[in-house]
């Protein structure tokens, strides 16, 4: 019997166990996209306690404890930081065989060389030793990234961002590169009228450009993706429920414009086309920069709507969509790709059913000029663990070119989420070991080795230009 989470774990054979310690462990990470909160890197903070790094604004954790019993004052409500922690540390051993029971102990040994099981008893002991570690220089947010072999990290930044706290980090010739995405989401959706009009009238303020019609909103975004550029940004990012790609004309479009500065609603049929136009015009930016464009398809939000109410967004009231992918993405980047416009693109799904789906499209658009020009993206949220990621990776080595994956991030907003990149090593590499040793892929240890390595790291340094 293994001992839980020793040196093999997620390791079967001997094959394995050699492609993850000879080649694998020691690649560096590259955090192409996460929700890390800049400021905290720019501030280089200490967080006063576990709780404070560990729970806030996590909500994984607190759909668990939700789950287990726990009342929301303990999740997102006003208990005490340790009353917090001690709901938590009740609900973990009830975690077992979800990704969290991982995750949680794989933080305590590499941050905190703890390899005691978290439960109610250790709770005490384990936060007070994590909260004093936590207090010291060696444990600020910086330190934190460096511990973990971090050499990049995007973080996802609104068009208004003003990006200070990103120039702040530039200034201080911060060894690893910490640079703004753009995530223009916010800027296309005109489900509410008084949201977007409030929008607009930050990007007005933000920009210094009127915005009078439809044409002047444009220029007043193309100024920030323009201003993002020069901040060091070449990765954007959509968060949709699929992609947009009906049609319209420009006078549907300017329109629709007017129609809701003025305070109207869009029918479903506006609603699309202008989501569609925007989608559009993004797009076409980021291919002149050559930037990198991320599509993350098929969550299915805010479901719990009192609660929503309650807590706001971003809480953990969310769900696997099952939205209609395929022919939309085939008439997006069609139409992309008829023009020579279509840039390199990353497609993340979150219904594992749209695997294959998303591995063929991607294959659809690759032409040649780029190796790995469009992928197919991690194994995303609710897919982000041992399964999800081994039936992603699947999907991709039977419908594509594993050996040109750009690999793992942690769309995280957590600094103690990095262990995910080697939980993913562990998986891909036991998955090339078993077949090795069977006989279906040859013995060739070095050349396995070298993809491995390149899935970890090298694909992604080199496909975004880092």
């Amino acid at each position: 019997m293994k001992k839980f989470l020793g040196k093999n774990f997620l390791l079967d054979t001997e094959t394995a166990k050699k492609l993850y310690n000879d080649f694998a462990k020691q690649m560096p990470v590259i955090d192409y996209h996460c929700h890390l909160p800049v400021e905290q890197i720019a501030g280089d903070i200490n967080f006063e306690n576990l709780t404070q790094i560990w729970l806030y604004g996590d909500h994984y954790k607190w759909r668990a404890m939700r789950t287990n019993g726990v009342d929301e004052s303990y999740c997102s409500g006003d208990k005490t930081d340790y009353e917090k922690f001690e709901k938590w540390a009740e609900t973990v051993p009830y975690t077992l065989r979800n990704p969290l029971y991982h995750w949680t102990h794989l933080e305590l040994q590499r941050y905190f060389d703890i390899d005691e099981i978290l439960n109610p008893d250790s709770a005490k002991r384990i936060f007070d030793e994590c909260t004093k570690k936590l207090q010291s220089k060696e444990y600020s947010v910086r330190n934190l990234l460096r511990k973990m072999n971090v050499k990049v990290v995007c973080t996802t930044d609104d068009p208004t961002d003003t990006l200070e706290h990103h120039q702040k980090i530039k200034e201080d010739n911060f060894e690893i590169k910490i640079l703004p995405a753009f995530r223009p989401d916010k800027a296309m959706n005109v489900d509410d009228a008084k949201t977007f009009n409030g929008y607009v009238n930050k990007l007005e303020s933000v920009s210094g450009i009127p915005i009078s019609n439809y044409q002047t909103f444009l220029q007043a975004l193309k100024q920030r993706h323009d201003f993002f550029a020069a901040m060091g940004c070449s990765v954007s990012d959509h968060g949709l429920d699929y992609v947009y790609a009906e049609d319209y004309t420009d006078e549907e479009i300017n329109a629709a414009f007017d129609n809701i500065r003025n305070g109207g609603q869009l029918s479903s049929e506006e609603n699309l086309k202008f989501k569609s136009a925007m989608l559009n015009v993004f797009a076409i930016w980021d291919w002149e920069k050559g930037w990198v464009q991320q599509f993350h398809l098929g969550a299915f939000r805010n479901n719990n709507v009192r609660k929503l109410k309650e807590s706001g967004p971003d809480t953990g009231w969310d769900s696997v969509g099952d939205f209609s992918q395929g022919q939309s993405m085939a008439k997006f980047f069609g139409k992309l790709d008829s023009t020579n416009q279509l840039t390199k693109t990353i497609l993340y799904n979150l219904n594992p059913r749209d695997n294959e789906l998303m591995a063929t499209t991607a294959g659809n658009f690759n032409d040649g000029t780029i190796a790995g020009k469009m992928q197919f993206g991690s194994a995303w949220w609710f897919l982000d663990q041992k399964d999800g990621m081994t039936k992603q990776i699947n999907a991709l080595s039977n419908m594509g070119l594993l050996s040109r994956f750009v690999g793992m991030l942690t769309d995280s907003r957590s600094f103690l989420s990095y262990p995910r990149h080697e939980y993913f090593r562990r998986i891909i590499c036991n998955l090339f070991g078993e077949e090795i040793e069977k006989g279906e892929l040859p013995d060739d240890i070095n050349w396995t080795g070298k993809i491995i390595q390149d899935i970890s790291y090298n694909n992604a340094k080199n496909y975004f230009g880092w």
